[in-house]
């Protein structure tokens, strides 16, 4: 397949491009991060972006969505990224509802797809339990009891999880087999506490704690010790996307700090004819072009068969991740020291690159992953 957008997903990217660029700029995330605000971002803006259909891509059209693929939701993050838009669109319309529609029942999917589509409901996905991301570490346990289970462990860098309405929650059962199950959890089950976390990056996560909670066996997704491929599905999403973001950071990134060569002035010239810094500059755009390729692959291969796409997954969220990290050093570096202040933009698409680096595995996570599914 082509590695290049089709006329509808170029048409998504233009549309979702104007909308955040006049509702949802950098100087949003600061407004929200200067007033402390208890949410983290903005309900009006998210039902307005339910509006434009942005948060039912990934969700069906017979239940309320517009099945646009993960090329479509990979659209959506790199305009996000752009534009450091906050919403609860990664963790709620990416990885939540992967996770639903690999592993729930079709009476579950009728229940919480629509409502993530409408932008109704908030989901999101539990899984990280160390400071690294460690998914094959989960130690929170679920045992059987006669009402159903009863999880007990906790949960951290929960993204959105201090506003979900849909908690997914992968546990171990240690008295079946001690896989992985995927666990719906409302935030209101008694036990469960929730703190919410303001990252670095001025963006939304929460730890969870989860001590004696009691859920029915209704609450099992994909069936018990079964949630593995689905975990693995919906983290491969979130991987996709979060590459995606980073995509649109070092673009955004990179443009800045070519216009800015082009405008600032030493010894009489501008600094763009220096050609040490033209050279910076021609490397920094070929590392993101072979980024963006590699994204858009991964993203395609999750459309073609997601269970096979895990390779070119880890290759994007890689080769995105050292991308976007060079792009925001070298834009600090070009402008200067006031690409060091907080007053200029540049310093949030660096820690939100940060951020996005180690979500889901940093670039060391996936090399190894590679390495091990080709047995070296």
């Amino acid at each position: 397949m082509a590695l290049v957008l089709t006329e509808e997903q170029t048409m998504l990217r233009d549309s979702a491009r104007r909308f955040l660029a006049d509702n949802a700029p950098v100087a949003h995330l600061r407004q929200l991060r200067d007033a402390h605000d208890g949410t983290g971002f903005s309900r009006d803006l998210w039902k307005r972006f339910a509006e434009m259909g942005f948060t039912g891509i990934l969700v069906p059209e017979e239940l309320g969505g517009i099945g646009l693929g993960f090329v479509g939701a990979g659209v959506v993050m790199e305009e996000i990224g752009r534009h450091l838009s906050v919403s609860p669109f990664f963790a709620s319309s990416v990885v939540a509802v992967t996770a639903i529609r690999h592993a729930g029942s079709a009476a579950q999917q009728r229940e919480w797809l629509p409502a993530i589509a409408s932008g109704e409901r908030i989901a999101t996905l539990a899984v990280d339990e160390h400071s690294k991301h460690r998914p094959d570490q989960i130690a929170l346990t679920a045992t059987q009891t006669s009402a159903g289970y009863r999880l007990d462990g906790s949960k951290n860098f929960v993204g959105h999880g201090h506003v979900a309405d849909l908690l997914i929650v992968a546990a171990r059962t240690p008295e079946v087999g001690a896989d992985i199950t995927l666990f719906s959890v409302s935030r209101e089950t008694p036990g469960v506490a929730i703190e919410r976390v303001a990252m670095v990056d001025a963006h939304n996560a929460a730890r969870l704690a989860f001590k004696d909670v009691i859920v029915p066996a209704s609450a099992v997704l994909g069936g018990v010790d079964g949630g593995a491929e689905a975990l693995a599905i919906a983290l491969d999403a979130g991987r996709a996307a979060a590459a995606a973001e980073m995509i649109g950071i070092a673009d955004e990134t990179f443009a800045r700090t070519v216009a800015f060569l082009k405008e600032r002035r030493q010894f009489d010239r501008v600094i763009g004819e220096f050609q040490g810094l033209q050279h910076r500059a021609a490397k920094l755009y070929c590392d993101i072009e072979l980024a963006r390729a590699s994204t858009l692959k991964a993203l395609q291969a999750l459309d073609a068969d997601p269970a096979k796409a895990a390779t070119a997954v880890s290759v994007a969220k890689a080769r995105a991740g050292k991308s976007a990290t060079l792009a925001v050093q070298e834009g600090v570096q070009m402008h200067g020291g006031m690409g060091m202040t907080d007053e200029f933009e540049m310093g949030f698409f660096m820690k939100r690159a940060r951020v996005l680096q180690e979500l889901y595995g940093d670039a060391n996570f996936h090399a190894e992953r590679i390495a091990r599914s080709r047995n070296y």
